[in-house]
């Protein structure tokens, strides 16, 4: 197998094993904020080991870094927390249709912080999106749990657009593992602090599921995409990430017995259509 064919390998598995950590919105019977916390701690953890065994830097280069890392934590905290709070409060399928906004969210967000105006094509995305999304919406009112799990997977794409610009920005120099283990790292000591859940009333069974999701599905995958990008052009990685929803949607099915609704799907086939397209617009500028 060539270079070629192996990063696509390790592209196509990290995307599959992405797609699975919805799964464990359902199969784990614990809050959204403990399952983060918890996924953050041994995610951190073995990424951690990973670059001390393999010999690679864990420091940052200065001070300053260190702050960033602080914010990007954060960032990413409370994007997982509300990304698996969409989950279970609207489903997977919904859930990660709403997260894959951010593709659009990112085109319509960053020219701003260039100061600059948005492409009339990316606000034509962005409606596109918008109509996708009410497709779905059962109902225009938060006390229904779809609406409000659209409402805040929408809120958890903007958290991760906002992560994802600041860390293109500011934190672009340092591997994934060595981005990913401080802001895991962060995350977990921040929210720590909000657990209403001790770690001893945790089950031996979702400690199982937790350890299975912080390095299998989180760990891992971030590897893999950062080996994938070492032969594979950024066009190829971004593309083939709009895949997740249909990887994930696919696992719940599968596994959970958990079926969208014809509009879902519709509405969701909108929604990747304009992050597809927006994804090859971008390699294109």
């Amino acid at each position: 197998m060539t270079d070629s064919g192996r990063s696509l390998c390790y592209l196509h598995g990290s995307v599959l094993l992405f797609g699975g950590t919805a799964l464990f919105a359902k199969l784990i019977p614990l809050p959204a904020l403990e399952i983060t916390v918890f996924r953050c701690v041994v995610a951190a953890l073995f990424l951690a080991s990973f670059l001390l065994v393999s010999g690679k830097k864990l420091r940052l280069a200065c001070g300053k870094d260190y702050l960033i890392a602080l914010f990007l934590g954060v960032l990413v905290g409370f994007h997982w927390v509300t990304y698996f709070a969409a989950m279970q409060l609207a489903g997977i399928a919904i859930g990660m249709i709403a997260l894959f906004s951010f593709p659009v969210m990112t085109v319509v967000l960053e020219p701003l912080f260039n100061k600059q105006l948005p492409h009339k094509a990316d606000l034509f995305a962005a409606v596109a999106v918008l109509a996708g999304i009410i497709l779905m919406v059962p109902a225009p009112s938060f006390g229904n749990e779809v609406t409000l799990g659209i409402a805040t997977g929408l809120f958890s794409a903007l958290l991760y657009t906002l992560r994802n610009i600041f860390h293109k920005r500011l934190f672009s120099r340092y591997s994934g593992p060595q981005a990913m283990s401080y802001q895991t790292a962060v995350a977990a000591i921040i929210l720590s602090a909000l657990l209403e859940i001790p770690p001893t009333d945790v089950s031996p069974h979702s400690w199982m599921l937790l350890a299975l999701l912080g390095i299998l599905f989180t760990a891992m995958p971030h590897a893999m995409v950062a080996e994938s990008l070492r032969k594979l052009p950024a066009k190829t990685v971004g593309l083939v990430s709009c895949l997740q929803p249909l990887y994930g949607t696919l696992a719940a099915i599968w596994i959970l017995n958990e079926y969208p609704s014809l509009t879902t799907v519709i509405g969701g086939s909108i929604v990747i259509s304009a992050a597809i397209w927006e994804t090859w617009r971008a390699q294109r500028r």
